[in-house]
């Protein structure tokens, strides 16, 4: 897994739809973002092949997540406005932490790496009947 920069930059170019946040960051941020993704990636599904086009969809994911407006949301804040210039209100959402923005097509890429293994979204939940 050889992680870099200018290889993130040709992935998120060619495959990601939504890629402005992660070009609007330095190089600085992008590699935080790049050790991010693999560290969280690498923890979530140890002992797994984890390629580096999922490290790619993750840290673009990160960047969408973190960027100058939703980082607030990270931070606990419901909605804030600018008077006369923008209101922002944030919607409810199940995405909690960072492996609640691990995405279907980051899912897609480990599993095609891992044949052996399949991962979903389901998970076990307590119930009180």
């Amino acid at each position: 897994m050889a992680i870099a920069v200018l290889d993130a930059d040709d992935y998120i170019r060619m495959q990601c739809i939504d890629s402005e946040d992660w070009f609007d960051s330095e190089e600085v941020r992008k590699q935080r973002l790049l050790l991010t993704a693999k560290q969280m990636l690498l923890g979530s599904y140890r002992g797994f092949t984890i390629p580096d086009s999922a490290v790619y969809e993750y840290a673009n994911e990160l960047a969408i997540a973190f960027n100058d407006v939703n980082r607030l949301r990270q931070h606990g804040i419901q909605s804030y406005s600018l008077t006369g210039v923008a209101e922002v209100t944030y919607k409810e959402s199940t995405k909690t932490g960072l492996d609640g923005l691990i995405t279907d097509k980051v899912l897609r890429l480990i599993t095609d790496a891992n044949p052996e293994a399949s991962f979903s979204r389901r998970a076990l939940k307590w119930t009180v009947l």
